[in-house]
């Protein structure tokens, strides 16, 4: 992948980010709003709370995710400038036109991605 490719590929990834991170805050600062209105007016069945609880929950454990990626994105870019972009940070081999435009900010290899990703599932 030319440089000028990935540099759009990773523009167009940043701002698809912030445009869902946007959407999701809009939605939990409403459901909040919404929780704060109706706890205040009528007492809430323990169920009730529970699932406003999950709801939140979730929506930080999105937004978290979506943090992350675009801290990748944010990484990508400088690999660009280092003149490391499209390589593997594990073993510096090339990652791959087709992984890399498929995800832009892609760090590893495909091997030495499930490898990663086999160590975080085992402890």
């Amino acid at each position: 992948m030319n440089l000028d490719a990935a540099r759009e590929a990773l523009e167009q990834e940043r701002q698809r980010l912030e445009s869902l991170r946007s959407k999701v805050e809009n939605v939990t600062n409403e459901l909040d709003r919404d929780a704060a209105m109706e706890a205040s007016s009528v007492d809430q069945h323990p169920a009730d709370m529970g699932t406003e609880t999950f709801e939140r929950t979730k929506d930080l454990a999105i937004l978290e995710t979506i943090d992350a990626q675009l801290l990748d994105v944010a990484h990508a870019f400088k690999r660009i400038e280092d003149g490391k972009y499209g390589t593997c940070e594990s073993c510096g081999e090339p990652i791959g036109d087709e992984r890399l435009g498929a995800l832009p900010a892609a760090r590893f290899c495909v091997k030495d991605q499930e490898a990663t990703e086999k160590r975080a599932r085992a402890g």
